[in-house]
């Protein structure tokens, strides 16, 4: 599922900024762009997002740009100043004509003026904070987009259980007119043969036998072409998608495997298809199911 998210935050010691954007991927891919100088924050990086997502390519980026240095950050050393007051005293004292040091030479005296010091551990607890921050912008943005997939499969379920609703009442009338209508066939052609059978005298079954091999032959392939139990199947199928998208939680490869038992009986639906409309329904099934399954890889 893909998300965006960045935090800026203003510190003492510089900016620090976070950025996490992820986009699909069945598996959890973790990348990160830190700051050499901060290399170490990765396993703690890491570790909060392996907490809160399971799948998903995501690129994070963490960046300290350290503040250039001003009046506030610097201060003197008082105990380089004593030291070189000593030593202006005891050259004094030896050479009493020297000319003592202007303040710009004792400013420019090495270790006189020193950076003021970062604090480590409120650094480090600014920078956590920014990252937690970031990470919860990321999921709610997350989250939206997981509401808006929601209810696009969930139309498609919809979609699905209205083609399974407008076929499985056509299932007895199929068979019965296929029935019908091979019976019909198979008794002209049976005609055919015994009249032929009769002008040769080679006639080896009577009519009432040849009837009933019929009818059963006929019966059994009306059996096969029966697709109630794969609509029920779909229906049932339908309705637990249905009720792991309400569930929530991590359901991406809960519901790939509902595609994968979706598309096996569409599939069967289209081979026993014994007229049109129902090849016609398998083929829109199955491109419902396409579609579904393309979202899917995208959850969580």
């Amino acid at each position: 599922m893909t998300g965006f998210a960045t935090s800026t935050v203003e510190t003492d010691a510089g900016t620090i900024t976070t950025e996490i954007k992820s986009v699909n991927s069945r598996f959890l891919d973790l990348q990160f762009r830190i700051n050499d100088d901060f290399r170490s924050i990765e396993p703690l990086f890491r570790d909060a997002i392996a907490r809160k997502l399971f799948r998903g390519k995501v690129e994070c980026r963490f960046s300290f740009g350290k503040k250039t240095s001003n009046v506030n950050s610097k201060a003197l050393n008082a105990v380089t100043l004593a030291q070189i007051a000593q030593f202006q005293t005891e050259i004094s004292q030896q050479f009493p004509s020297a000319a003592p040091l202007s303040s710009n030479e004792i400013l420019r005296w090495p270790g006189v003026i020193e950076e003021s010091e970062i604090n480590a551990d409120s650094l480090q607890a600014t920078i956590t904070a920014t990252i937690n921050a970031t990470l919860e912008a990321f999921l709610i943005s997350r989250e939206r987009e997981g509401t808006a997939l929601e209810l696009e499969l969930t139309s498609r379920i919809s979609g699905m259980e209205g083609i399974v609703q407008r076929i499985t009442p056509m299932m007895p009338l199929v068979v019965q007119q296929f029935q019908q209508k091979a019976t019909t066939r198979l008794e002209e052609a049976l005609g055919l043969a015994m009249q032929k059978a009769n002008q040769n005298n080679s006639q080896t079954i009577t009519r009432d036998e040849a009837l009933d091999r019929i009818r059963q032959e006929v019966t059994m392939y009306g059996i096969r072409i029966d697709v109630t139990e794969e609509l029920g199947r779909l229906s049932a199928h339908l309705t637990e998608t249905r009720h792991i998208l309400k569930k929530g939680g991590q359901v991406g490869k809960r519901l790939d495997f509902m595609m994968q038992e979706l598309n096996r009986e569409a599939n069967t639906l289209g081979s026993k298809a014994a007229i049109k409309e129902l090849a016609d329904a398998s083929m829109e099934l199955k491109l419902l199911i396409e579609q579904m399954r393309e979202q899917v890889q995208n959850l969580e």
